[in-house]
């Protein structure tokens, strides 16, 4: 049965990269917390690091919105599910409104017009007087299925600057719904590979300072009544099933591993998995009663002196490897499974070294994309042939596994180009490599995943009787 449900919500997007969307989404965020709202936030894309701060800013767990990830026909449902009880949801886009794949794929443009959503305009106008007219209107009329509503004008150098390209918006009858002047102290601390996780640095005390900004100089009740402006989202009414929790998945989660979804860990969740998070850096072993083990994406290389010190948490994990306990680990989790880090200066950290390969540290960003990833073998995540929609995302590069017999995961498509190249290690109970994958999107991967588990625990249960 089918059901409507009205979700205030707006799409924050921008003309390009670095234009500061990012910043002003999580200073929105807050401000509309600081005024008593429930405030759900949304990244489109793959991005890990961007929705730590939204949800940061906004006290709710942000969650991402991809739809190569995730089927676009499931889309409206997860939107659906994780903005119940929300006032309003906000939705930062990703790099410029239209840019994506071919014809648009997993560009913001194409979720805007899936969800139904008005979109503001975020234009970074420094040394920019009426051209920024001439973008915002190049922006609407390129797609007229966008409702684009309105511009927030970035980085204005002053109040005549100001008023000067507020004059050209309303000759094309274009809203401006925020002026922000320059502030070079006001901006979010950044590494390789994008912004600093949130956890990992004063972001408590970033967020507060943007969000003082944003509540003087974005425009927030317009927002708010722009964002009732839109319909109703048609949904399928589910009724939530009472799945026993019969197995349980040890999720490694400090700052050295932080990048999951919480939308693909709720999938193994209604599959019947409980999840125990535990830290590689912190804590002295694997949790006693796991059945199985995730290392997620993250920066072990920032952290690989802590991780190869804690050897009493290495210890663990090659025990539980010696037992066959299923281990599926993401790119930070796979560098961390390997033999040993060498980081940007060449220096050499012992890892865990249940995978015969090694991580070499880049200063150029070595692979970034969307992939389609085709199982070359039987193994914990599914059959021969079977393939996972992922995306890559990584400075480091895998090395010494020349061997001909290398018991590769994967071979990879890139979306881009069609190139093809086997990657990652998949021997008896693990598979690691440098997709990250979505089981929300891969929800076969998922039940076979967890029945694996299942069977190796059925095992060990069988052996002690």
């Amino acid at each position: 049965m089918m059901k409507k449900v009205n979700i205030p919500r707006v799409v924050i997007a921008a003309t390009q990269s670095s234009s500061g969307k990012t910043t002003v989404v999580t200073g929105i965020l807050r401000a509309l917390k600081n005024k008593g709202l429930n405030v759900q936030p949304y990244k489109v894309g793959p991005d890990y690091i961007d929705p730590s701060y939204h949800g940061m800013a906004a006290g709710r767990k942000g969650h991402n919105l991809d739809t190569w990830l995730v089927d676009e026909s499931m889309i409206n449902d997860l939107f659906v599910q994780e903005s119940k009880e929300a006032d309003i949801a906000i939705i930062e886009g990703v790099m410029g409104l239209y840019d994506g794949g071919k014809n648009g794929v997993s560009s913001t443009a194409q979720l805007a017009k899936k969800l139904n959503a008005p979109v503001i305009l975020v234009i970074n106008v420094q040394s920019m007087g009426d051209s920024a007219a001439a973008i915002a209107l190049g922006f609407k009329l390129y797609d007229s299925d966008v409702n684009l509503s309105g511009v927030i004008l970035n980085k204005l150098g002053s109040p005549t600057h100001k008023a000067l390209i507020e004059e050209a918006m309303k000759k094309i009858n274009v809203p401006v719904y925020g002026a922000i002047f320059r502030d070079d102290s006001v901006h979010m601390p950044e590494r390789h590979l994008g912004l600093t996780p949130a956890g990992e640095n004063n972001a408590r005390e970033v967020i507060e300072k943007i969000s003082e900004k944003i509540a003087q100089e974005v425009y927030l009740d317009e927002i708010i009544e722009l964002a009732k402006t839109a319909p109703a989202i048609e949904v399928e009414e589910f009724e939530a099933e009472n799945i026993k929790k019969d197995i349980t998945i040890g999720i490694a989660q400090d700052k050295a591993f932080s990048f999951y979804y919480p939308a693909s860990l709720a999938q193994l969740e209604n599959l019947g998995a409980k999840l125990k998070f535990f830290s590689p850096l912190e804590d002295e072993t694997i949790p006693d009663d796991v059945d199985a083990l995730i290392f997620g994406g993250g920066f072990p290389e920032v952290f690989a002196q802590e991780l190869m010190q804690n050897t009493s948490m290495i210890k663990s994990i090659r025990k539980a490897n010696e037992r066959k306990m299923p281990i599926y680990a993401e790119c930070g989790g796979f560098m961390y499974l390997m033999q040993g880090i060498y980081d940007f200066e060449q220096r050499f950290y012992e890892m865990v070294g249940i995978i015969p390969a090694k991580a070499q540290m880049n200063k150029k960003l070595q692979t970034v994309g969307y992939v389609k990833a085709k199982i070359l073998q039987d193994n914990i995540l599914g059959k021969q042939n079977d393939e996972i929609k992922g995306h890559e995302f990584h400075f480091s590069t895998q090395i010494d596994t020349q061997d001909e017999s290398f018991p590769w995961a994967f071979e990879f498509t890139k979306m881009r180009n069609n190139m093809k190249y086997k990657a990652g290690y998949a021997k008896d109970n693990i598979v690691s490599s440098y997709l990250h994958l979505h089981f929300l999107g891969s929800k076969q991967n998922a039940k076979y995943f967890v029945e694996q588990i299942r069977a190796y625990k059925k095992s060990l249960e069988m052996e002690e009787n």
